[in-house]
């Protein structure tokens, strides 16, 4: 394969790839995950939770270098807490379902490719072997 043929390949593929990335883009599976992530991060009740969660492990850490462990427990406790009430809250919940279903999309579009990738590399390997024993024959 010579230079010029690698390279109209590589750009083929990119092309296919841009192609497929713009099709994903406009998945709804996409754009809802999109959509709550994007909430996700910008709701200030969550950021208040995940800087509280990091201020009682630091504070765990600290009790526990300083050799105080009914305290370290209790930042522990607080921590735990905290990251319940996280974990619960509706927009976490939401945006783990969506992380689910766009992962499962994915997981779906990238066997799909493979199989299709490798029924032509299995046609072409069929082919060039047809052709290499007929030319045996020869």
């Amino acid at each position: 394969m010579s230079e010029a043929d690698k390279f109209q390949m590589e750009q083929t593929v990119e092309a296919a790839l841009q192609d497929l990335l713009a099709e994903l883009a406009e998945n709804p599976v996409i754009i809802d995950y999109k959509t709550i992530e994007e909430q996700a991060k910008n709701h200030p009740k969550l950021s208040e939770l995940a800087e509280a969660i990091k201020f009682q492990q630091k504070q765990a850490v600290k009790f526990a270098h300083y050799g105080k462990p009914v305290a370290e427990q209790e930042a522990i406790k607080q921590a735990d807490e905290l990251m319940r009430e996280f974990e619960d809250h509706p927009l976490v919940v939401t945006y783990r379902q969506r992380l689910i279903e766009a992962n499962d999309l994915l997981q779906y579009v990238t066997n799909l490719i493979e199989k299709e990738v490798n029924i032509a590399l299995t046609l072409k390997f069929e082919d060039a072997l047809t052709n290499y024993q007929s030319n045996e024959k020869e």
